[in-house]
């Protein structure tokens, strides 16, 4: 399998109600590394890399609202590049 990475932004209810925890917890079942980081904007940056087709479904599960906890109102994706790829999924 190809791996791939992308950057993901979370905009909606996605503060206070456990999303980064989740959508660690989702990655991990996945086997995607990478991070969940709330942003000032109150919006929450996930960057997920791994194989392509567990990657996309860790954006499919983002796009259908993530946690129900949550309310996901847009998702923004773009591929990108780490340096170094990360070699687990962290919160912060």
């Amino acid at each position: 399998m190809a791996n791939t990475c992308y950057k993901i932004w979370v905009h909606g209810i996605v503060q206070g109600v456990g999303f980064r925890y989740y959508t660690q917890s989702q990655a991990n079942k996945l086997g995607i590394t990478g991070y969940a980081h709330n942003l000032r904007d109150g919006s929450v940056e996930v960057l997920a890399a791994g194989e392509e087709q567990k990657v996309d479904a860790l954006i499919t599960w983002l796009k259908a609202g993530g946690p129900t906890s949550a309310r996901v109102d847009k998702v923004l994706v773009e591929p990108h590049q780490p340096t170094p790829i990360p070699t687990r999924f962290t919160t912060g």
